[in-house]
């Protein structure tokens, strides 16, 4: 797949993001943001710093006050080539000096503050000691909703990802299935994902026969045979963004009986999807989903949400399950992916990642939903 290199995110980008999530900080009571790394900095900042240092490193949002970085300084020029670094100030700790005293002051010394939820607990501790009158709650919790909503460029690079998602499951369906390990296929789809544009793999489920029963198999040992049911799913990230897509396959001529599951967990994606549309909460496309296949049945086993999140990362808030009241907004984007799941038998899954739109959803993958036979 060839395509255009999509513009980068601009210092104005990142400034926008970060005046929005202060805001959004101070909407939710809080003194403010504490944003380790991952990937919350890098939506924030454009920041990746050394995935491997437990030196402190830490944005910090708060409303009415200029974004500031904390780094190492052996690390601050690296800080300061980030795309985001014009829109913030940086704040430098050496090496046998304390990291937490530096970021205190900076920070309100009865303050209750958001604070990444993979933050490292050594450093959480270390701020309550400096000011043991802090509070602090997790992202997820406190600001669920903070990445969920995507712009236009950020959606330009969800469909460009769901697009090379789409191709490469165009390219599976022609390989070999049967008398191959399912970790032979799973390496088919990582190389093809990769060939799509993808620089990260986060996943390659091959779940042939009985082990298609168990949702996240991913792939084992296990010679694909003919007559198997095989759920495929498989995702990562393409310059950024993330891609997910799931579509069951068959070995050969299906059964009377697997053709019925397949085309009911088909009759259920789409039951979800057309559940989609700004103002709805999320619950209700896990119950139109979870509805047909109740109906038929086989309630008992579809065993898990119908869906989750996805952007930076391939599963974030918010998700479609029970109890999840969260309007849908125009711009989210998340799964739609019903299964049915038969203990030692086979199972069957589909799933697209669908965004709201003004008046509904469009999905951001279009390969063949029907019973797709492989050799």
């Amino acid at each position: 797949m060839t395509g255009s290199t999509p513009a980068p995110f601009t210092a104005d980008d990142y400034r926008a993001r970060m005046d929005r999530a202060a805001r959004a900080a101070a909407d939710a009571g809080l003194a403010g943001l504490l944003v380790a790394p991952g990937p919350d900095l890098v939506w924030l900042t454009g920041y990746a710093p050394p995935a491997a240092t437990e030196r402190l490193t830490l944005l910090v949002l708060a409303p009415g006050r200029a974004p500031v970085l904390v780094v190492p300084t052996l690390e601050a020029p690296d800080a300061a080539k980030a795309a985001g670094a014009a829109a913030l100030s940086l704040r430098d700790w050496t090496d046998g000096k304390d990291p937490y005293a530096a970021t205190a002051a900076l920070l309100d010394v009865d303050g209750r503050f958001g604070i990444s939820d993979n933050a490292w607990a050594m450093h959480l501790l270390g701020l309550q000691r400096a000011l043991p009158g802090t509070t602090y709650a997790s992202l997820t919790d406190a600001l669920p909703m903070l990445r969920a909503v995507k712009d236009e460029a950020e959606l330009e690079l969800m469909a460009a990802a769901g697009a090379a998602a789409d191709a490469t499951f165009e390219e599976i369906r022609k390989v070999p299935f049967a008398g191959r390990r399912e970790s032979e296929v799973g390496a088919d789809l990582a190389d093809l994902l990769r060939r799509f544009g993808h620089s990260q793999v986060d996943f390659t489920i091959v779940a042939s026969g009985p082990n298609g029963a168990n949702p996240h198999h991913e792939v084992g040992d296990r010679v694909i045979e003919h007559g198997d049911m095989v759920v495929l799913d498989f995702g990562g990230l393409k310059d950024g963004y993330g891609s997910d897509t799931s579509r069951t396959v068959h070995v050969g001529e299906p059964t009377e009986e697997e053709r019925r599951v397949h085309d009911l967990v088909r009759e259920a994606q789409e039951a979800g999807f057309r559940a989609v549309r700004p103002g709805v909460a999320c619950q209700e496309v896990d119950r139109a989903a979870r509805a047909v296949i109740e109906a038929a049945g086989y309630g008992e086993y579809f065993i898990h949400r119908t869906g989750h999140g996805i952007g930076v990362t391939t599963h974030e808030p918010p998700y479609m399950i029970e109890g999840e009241l969260q309007p849908l907004v125009p711009g989210m984007c998340f799964s739609v992916e019903p299964g049915v799941y038969l203990p030692d038998r086979f199972g069957v899954r589909i799933e697209d990642i669908v965004t709201v739109t003004e008046d509904g959803g469009r999905r951001l993958n279009d390969t063949d939903r029907e019973m797709v036979i492989v050799d």
